[in-house]
């Protein structure tokens, strides 16, 4: 199913935000080392989760809702995974998600591909974390 309206691709912003903030909360409970890490990534997300709810209910209309499509496939931008070594492959798939969605936005919107953007950008930093906890304790896991 493709995702076409704004307020389809807010709410799969946010189904995405909060299924990673719950993985990264699991995977604390099993990684002690990457803990704080990890519970920061799942703090995070749902602070991202509020920012777009808000931006996007700031700046929508019912014209612009009517008038603006997106062609999102959520499919592209999920990938399910328990496990730590996966995570860096989610945040890509999750950045990719953001930029694409930021990108087909920024025509007629101005703040929600702001925040996109931004978002996208923060999640590429948490991908290096990620990798860097991923090589600090690579036979762990």
């Amino acid at each position: 199913m493709e995702l076409n309206t704004a307020s389809e691709v807010i709410s799969f912003a946010k189904k995405l935000e909060e299924e990673n903030a719950k993985l990264y909360e699991d995977l604390a409970q099993r990684y002690m080392e990457g803990r704080e890490i990890l519970l920061s990534f799942a703090r995070e997300n749902r602070k991202n989760m509020v920012q777009i709810e808000r931006t996007y209910y700031e700046v929508i209309t019912d014209a612009i809702e009517g008038c603006f499509s997106f062609k999102i496939n959520p499919d592209e931008y999920t990938l399910k995974t328990d496990t730590l070594n996966k995570t860096v492959e989610m945040e890509e798939r999750i950045i990719k998600f953001y930029s694409d969605a930021a990108e087909q936005s920024k025509s007629l919107l101005a703040d929600v591909p702001r925040v996109f953007t931004m978002i996208a950008k923060k999640r590429g930093e948490r991908k290096s974390k990620l990798e860097e906890l991923l090589q600090k304790g690579k036979t762990n896991f």
